[in-house]
Formats: C-alpha cells, sequence, structure tokens
C-alpha cells in the first residue's frame, strides 16, 4: 500500500462545499483585500493563542521580518539564530539588514541549547534571539530562556510556525512570548490555501508597528511614517483559514493519535530506532513524526525501504544552517553545531498528516519493524 508523507487533500465532510460557498459570495461582492474577514480572523487567531494581539500578513517568512523589524533589529545589529531550523529564518535576519549568529541546539529536546545562548550573549551582545518551536512542540527550556533573554535586556522572537494549537503547562505556547510568527503555509496544522502568516504579541505598540509596516508603514491611506512594504493577508486566505479555524482541533486530535501510534508501537525498536516524544509539560500538535535513527546503515535501509513500498518519508532538516551554500557570506559567527548537525543526519520523519487511516498507520509501523528486527 503507498502511503503519502503527507495528504492535503483529506478535509472534513462538508468542507469544500462551505469553502467553495465563501468563494463565490466574496468573489460576488469583489472582496479580496482587508475588510470584516481580515478583522474576524485576527480577533480569533488571539482568542486561540491567548494573546491580546494577532496581526496577519502575507507569508510566515514576512511575519519574522516583520517582527524582527518592530523590534528594531536592523542593519549592523546581531541575531542568534538556531543551527537547527528552516532557511528562512536565517534568510529573514538578512533581509532586515542584520548579521546572524548560528546557535548550536540541544539532541535531547531538538531545540536552541540554553547553554549556547548564555555563551552567545557574552560573544555578541545580540540585539534580538529567535528560538524556533520545531516539530510541534518547543524546547523544555523555554521559560528559562525567557528569563534569560529579559534579565539580559535581550528580545526573544518565537518562531513558532510548526507550532499551532502546542500548549505549555496548560497555556497556549504562544500566550507567553514577547513577540511570536506563524506561518499558514497549507502543510501547516492550520494552513490557507496558499501563503500566509501572522505575529503575535501582548503589547498594542509593537503590534501597531507590525501592522504598519506590513502595509506600506501607513499611518494614514497617502501617509507613511516609516518604509515598510506590502505583506497583507489577502481574504481569500483569511477566509479559508477563518474556515480551518473550525475544525483544526479535530485535526489536532486525529495527528496526536497518530504521533502516539508510532511511539507505541515502534518503542521496542529503541535504542537502534527512537520515536521523539515532546518534552514535559508540552501537548504536542502532531506536527509530524520524528525519528532519531542510531546507525547510518541502518538509517539508510530504512529509507530505501520506504521508497520501494512507495511510503513517502522526510528529513527535517537535513543541513545546519551554518553549512548552507548561501550562508557564508552572511555568518557572523557559529555557537557550536555539533549537535545540530549530529541531529541533521540521524533524523528520520515517517508521515503523518490530519487522519491517517489505521491501515496506513499499520503498513508503515509493520515495514519499519521488518526492516530493523
Amino acid at each position: 500500500m503507498a502511503v503519502p508523507f503527507i495528504d492535503l487533500k483529506r478535509f472534513e465532510p462538508g468542507f469544500l462545499d462551505a469553502w467553495n460557498a465563501r468563494v463565490a459570495q466574496m468573489s460576488l461582492n469583489a472582496q479580496f483585500i482587508g475588510g470584516a474577514v481580515i478583522e474576524q480572523l485576527e480577533q480569533r487567531l488571539s482568542v486561540a493563542c491567548e494573546v491580546s494581539h494577532a496581526v496577519t500578513c502575507a507569508n510566515g517568512t514576512d511575519a519574522i521580518q516583520l517582527a524582527l523589524r518592530a523590534l528594531g533589529v536592523g542593519r549592523g545589529d546581531v541575531v542568534l539564530v538556531p543551527d537547527l531550523t528552516f532557511w528562512a529564518t536565517f534568510e529573514a535576519v538578512v533581509n532586515v539588514g542584520a548579521d546572524p549568529v548560528t546557535v548550536d541546539c540541544r539532541r535531547d529536546d531538538q531545540s536552541l541549547s540554553i547553554d549556547r545562548v548564555r555563551e552567545a550573549l557574552q560573544t555578541y551582545q545580540p540585539k534580538a534571539v529567535i528560538v524556533v518551536h520545531l516539530y510541534g512542540w518547543g524546547s523544555q527550556y523555554l521559560q528559562a530562556l525567557r528569563s534569560l533573554c529579559r534579565e539580559q535586556g535581550v528580545a526573544l522572537l518565537e518562531d513558532a510556525a510548526q507550532a499551532w494549537g502546542v500548549r505549555l503547562d496548560g497555556q497556549s505556547i504562544m500566550q507567553g512570548a514577547h513577540i511570536a510568527t506563524t506561518s499558514f503555509y497549507p502543510a501547516k496544522v492550520l494552513g490557507a490555501a496558499g501563503d500566509g502568516g501572522a505575529v503575535f504579541c501582548q503589547d498594542e505598540a509593537l503590534a501597531a508597528s507590525v501592522r504598519s509596516l506590513a502595509n506600506h508603514g501607513r499611518v494614514a491611506h497617502y501617509g507613511h511614517g516609516v518604509v515598510g512594504w506590502n505583506s497583507r493577508m489577502d481574504a481569500l486566505q483569511a477566509a479559508f483559514v477563518d474556515l480551518s479555524l473550525q475544525h483544526v482541533q479535530a485535526r489536532v486530535t486525529a495527528r496526536r493519535a497518530s504521533a502516539d501510534r508510532y511511539r507505541r508501537e515502534l518503542a521496542a525498536l529503541a535504542p537502534r530506532l527512537q520515536v521523539i516524544a515532546a518534552p514535559a509539560g508540552y501537548e504536542e500538535n502532531g506536527y509530524c513524526n520524528v525519528c532519531l535513527v542510531d546507525d547510518a546503515a541502518d538509517k539508510l535501509a530504512l529509507e530505501s525501504a520506504l521508497k520501494a513500498a512507495g511510503i513517502g518519508f522526510g528529513n527535517i532538516y537535513p543541513s545546519p544552517m551554518s553549512a548552507q551554500p548561501g550562508a557564508q557570506a552572511y555568518l557572523k559567527g557559529k555557537v557550536g553545531g555539533a549537535d545540530a548537525a549530529w541531529l541533521c543526519s540521524h533524523v528520520l520523519n515517517l508521515p503523518l498528516f490530519p487522519y491517517m487511516r489505521d491501515d496506513e498507520l499499520g503498513e508503515v509501523i509493520a515495514l519499519v519493524r521488518k526492516t530493523l528486527s
């Protein structure tokens, strides 16, 4: 049985009919930019994330750039970024004119090393730190990292593109952030029909700055207080995300069930293969499965077997930021990196998406067991 790595076509009964009706009505009214649908979505996002302000924008990369600009980060400033992340995190720092310094991660939670951050704070005196909530949870040291940045007077930006619906100690992971961002790329837990993003914060002035920057720096229709750019979310994307919000908890529940089944039924393969769980205190969102394969030969054999069986798999991510060819001209420095590199070479991601069928999960699990038995 072929099993895709991700399937974006598994909607709830009636979802597409409701979506098509919205598109028809909005098209009839030429409701394409701004308006009530944007305001309604932002209000619902802020409630869901337990924050005072949610500002939508064109995509998740812009969300990071808008947050950095609103924090006052610009030319000549240093920003610490994880060495294990998607390229957009690094790219956003460069695009606002700042200088990125990569910081190593920890193997136990696959997140930014707080010890390495302490070291980098002393060495580089950064203007900001970016922590990325990878894989559908966050760092086990997140609260300590937040406290450290507050004590040092350094802004902490939380990239939560993979963390929609994640809860820490019973609260939304966004709730305790100084400023956080997300992406509504279609493959995310809460996705749009195209690109989209948002910035979240508790501070009104910070939110106002993000909103202005995302709309040409406007302070009035033809008044521009700063140089921004056009990063408005269009109304059709907002409508799709708004409709998806009605179903996202069911999707998260289905994702979590699949993630739990992988852990339960592949536990006997440790330590050759370990299915990673979220750190204590977290409720994950089931964004993706994360396996650590101890031996390179085992990893190659498993990838070959999955490919031969028509089962999708991934490696999120295969290379540290500091090793990317495009990083070399902009990299201000590197703090550690051995653990990020190790994770990049040992991670294997099995299929995980909303409403996976029992037989699909069974097929994947059986093949993994057979290959590594």
